[in-house]
């Protein structure tokens, strides 16, 4: 008994011995097990939280404008806004904003930043477009109807006879987003720049997104395709009395070889498939002008001297 005695007593050290290095192992294990869930937490919590509320990243992002986000990646509303130099606490003109797509962040934006917007639609009266008209109508009703948000817009025209945009000198910024050819084609480019002038005060800005035609293409003074020169606009802003600043490509587009057969319209978002006025037609072949996307843009920043 004696000699066989220690040799069970060596056995049962050694399993002692490896399961407690067994257990040594699996410490480190056990640790990154449980280390991980708070490591990928905050990130979790990010995602939930979104852009802080009042930046310009929330206003572009939030839930009211889940319709028209899709254009985003067209339209790049931040980087755009970024450029011109937008503060929440501005007071700023947006003209001809259509059925507001920049609205809808500009609003929200402004009203949460303690700025105003002013927003001069389509001019009013005896022989104002009815088709203007009506898109006056939804757009104030559109605007007019959740002020937490939206805030209080002053709405305004911008037309052949209509008065000043905002009281003079008072603006911070003026915004022209794609309207300049249709004011070219109505006789309204150069009133729009003096009105833009007037409104704004000494350092406030001009900002212009405006289809871009190439420089060495002849302008119609018409812009009738949509089209307008760089070198036009700067110097429609020259006349004006505005100081240029700076240029931006964050809305270039080197696909649009805009030569299409019903202009800029051809392109995405407005997709005419048959002269404008005339019934759509089913069999014009969309594909090549769906690759394109939407057309190239010039944006351009202008100054008012102090």
């Amino acid at each position: 008994m004696s000699d066989r005695s220690p040799e069970p007593s060596v056995f049962v050290a050694r399993r002692r011995l490896l399961a407690g290095a067994a257990a040594l192992a699996l410490l480190p294990l056990a640790a990154c097990g449980r280390a991980e869930p708070a490591a990928e937490a905050p990130a979790e919590t990010a995602e939930t939280v979104g852009p802080p509320e009042g930046s310009l990243e929330w206003a572009v992002e939030g839930a009211w404008r889940e319709r028209d986000r899709a254009r985003d990646e067209w339209r790049h509303p931040v980087e755009t806004l970024r450029f011109f130099g937008l503060r929440p606490n501005m007071r700023v003109i947006e003209v001809w904003p259509g059925s507001g797509w920049y609205t809808e962040i500009l609003a929200p934006y402004l009203a949460k930043g303690g700025g105003k917007l002013y927003a001069a639609g389509f001019p009013v009266g005896p022989g104002a477009d009815p088709t203007q008209a009506a898109l006056n109508a939804a757009f104030q009703a559109r605007f007019s109807e959740d002020r937490s948000l939206y805030g209080e817009i002053e709405f305004t025209t911008f037309g052949p006879t209509s008065e000043a945009l905002a009281p003079a000198g008072t603006v911070d910024m003026v915004l022209f987003m794609r309207t300049l050819h249709v004011w070219m084609a109505s006789g309204l480019a150069e009133k729009a720049f003096a009105d833009a002038f007037a409104a704004l005060r000494p350092g406030g800005v001009l900002g212009i997104e405006q289809h871009r035609l190439a420089p060495d293409a002849d302008q119609d003074p018409a812009a009738a395709n949509g089209y307008v020169q760089e070198a036009f606009v700067r110097q429609l802003a020259a006349e004006a009395g505005f100081a240029f600043v700076a240029a931006s490509d964050v809305n270039a587009n080197p696909r649009d070889t805009k030569n299409h057969p019903f202009g800029v319209d051809t392109l995405p978002p407005i997709r005419l498939t048959a002269p404008p006025g005339d019934p759509p037609d089913p069999t014009f072949d969309r594909s090549r002008f769906e690759e394109i996307g939407e057309s190239d843009r010039m944006t351009l920043k202008f100054r008012k001297p102090e």
